[in-house]
């Protein structure tokens, strides 16, 4: 009695087409729009247009251990094992040289979806009715289970459980999933949003704290600003999915291991920024066209720019420096020049180490240099030298700032604001070295808030502050 294994969602914890679809968008985004004209010829003339133009990388999505475990079982038997899938079999042919020992293969082609009833005429011309066990995940596959002997079902929810053994009373539930919230907070990536407080900088500077109007707009920004960043980071993860998948520790991110479906992430992501820009209403309309301006590169990033040499680590850089002007136009400080060059040449520093962490990384881990980045290994003699200038010219800007009329405005004794300097170069320094030694996390700003010394050195900066005043 042969056995066939279902693969989407079933075999596979994650979609063909999905992770097809995604891929096609990631990179050909200015043909992106030909996805609605091939579905409009039907689902299987999609994915075969998916299948010559796009490669979901298969050998990447993770399998089901449950399901491996019943094919090893039924090859350990002699029976005959087949993979039947809705996917093109180019992609099918892949998964089970990728399993082994497969008998053969069903798929979709040029003229039928191979799904549902399909499916099953397809079976029962090949095994016959009853001839076969059948492995599934869907709502698709109970008219499969119909004609075959025995149904085995992966369940993704106990409501689908309950539905297959009530129609099928002999079924078998080889693997059920038990979602929790877990996996789709973090998704969200909320360690993140401790970027976001950058927002806050200018009423700090502006020596507005006392200032409940600028408080309660800052924070509102910062929300703003962390729901559209949690958005972008969903868009950004299922857009790198065989990335994610090759790296040490992006493989654990939920949608690299396919702990939360595809489209979930894409539910999540549209609900995110609806709520982000809902807040933006509530504030004047020059933050939302900074919120706006920030989402647009964010999407521009991950969709295009990331992979352009030098342009990535600007947008980087850029990106940070739009969070302290979208707290500027929220609060209504008034626009610091000094603060918005010095965080243009500090973050275009921290960007750039980002990038040199990446690729000793991966020198350290015996691998090449990240595909479709544009990087080489050679590349860190370069990058190197590009952060220590953009931090070091940081630390210009502030010597300039305090030769400026401005400081003494503003603090009583001025003179005492030259300590900041030595400082912002100790710690602008000791990252650089950090990360060369591949003891720096992959983001410097999330390193630097986890990080005993760093957050001295910002003590002893808010006490020259003080002491300043």
């Amino acid at each position: 009695m042969p056995l066939v294994v279902d693969v989407d969602g079933t075999l596979l914890k994650g979609d063909l087409l999905h992770e097809a679809a995604l891929q096609m968008v990631a990179r050909h985004p200015f043909e992106a729009w030909k996805l609605a004209t091939w579905l409009g010829g039907g689902k299987a003339a999609l994915k075969m247009r998916l299948a010559n133009r796009v490669d979901p990388v298969v050998e990447s999505i993770p399998l089901r251990p449950e399901v491996v475990e019943v094919i090893r079982t039924a090859q350990d038997d002699g029976r005959e094992v087949w993979l039947a899938s809705a996917s093109p079999r180019v992609w099918v042919e892949r998964v089970a040289e990728r399993v082994g020992g497969i008998a053969g293969v069903l798929a979709t082609d040029e003229r039928v979806n191979l799904a549902g009833a399909n499916k099953a005429r397809a079976l029962v011309a090949k095994f016959g009715a009853g001839g076969f066990d059948y492995i599934g995940d869907n709502a698709v596959d109970l008219r499969v289970w119909q004609d075959a002997r025995q149904a085995l079902a992966v369940a993704h929810n106990a409501g689908f459980a309950r539905t297959v053994t009530r129609r099928f009373p002999d079924a078998a539930i080889v693997a059920e999933e038990k979602r929790t919230l877990r996996p789709y907070m973090r998704s969200l990536r909320m360690y993140q949003w401790a970027k976001n407080l950058l927002v806050f900088l200018p009423v700090v500077a502006g020596h507005s704290l006392l200032d409940p109007w600028s408080l309660l707009a800052a924070f509102m920004a910062f929300l703003a600003f962390s729901f559209a960043a949690s958005s972008a980071y969903i868009v950004n993860d299922l857009l790198d999915l065989p990335g994610d998948r090759d790296h040490p520790r992006k493989c654990k991110r939920p949608f690299a291991a396919a702990e939360v479906p595809v489209v979930h992430g894409l539910v999540l992501s549209t609900l995110l920024m609806v709520a982000a820009f809902a807040l933006a209403v509530a504030l004047p309309w020059r933050f939302g066209a900074v919120l706006a301006t920030y989402v647009v590169l964010t999407l521009g990033y991950s969709l295009l720019l990331k992979r352009r040499m030098l342009i990535d680590v600007i947008v980087l850089g850029g990106l940070y420096t739009i969070r302290v002007l979208g707290g500027v136009m929220a609060t209504g400080e008034r626009t610091s020049p000094w603060l918005l060059m010095f965080s243009l040449f500090l973050f275009l520093s921290l960007a750039a180490v980002k990038r040199c962490s990446e690729l000793v990384a991966r020198r350290e881990a015996g691998k090449p240099a990240p595909l479709g980045r544009g990087y080489m290994m050679t590349d860190l003699a370069v990058l190197f030298p590009l952060a220590a200038a953009a931090g070091y010219g940081a630390v210009l800007v502030v010597t300039l700032y305090l030769s400026s009329p401005e400081v003494t405005e503003l603090y009583t004794h001025p003179m005492r604001m030259w300590l900041i300097c030595p400082l912002l170069l100790y710690w602008i320094s000791r990252v650089l070295i950090i990360s060369n030694r591949n003891e720096l996390h992959d983001d410097p700003v999330i390193f630097a808030l986890t990080d005993r010394i760093s957050w001295l050195v910002g003590a002893l900066v808010a006490v020259v502050i003080a002491l300043s005043i």
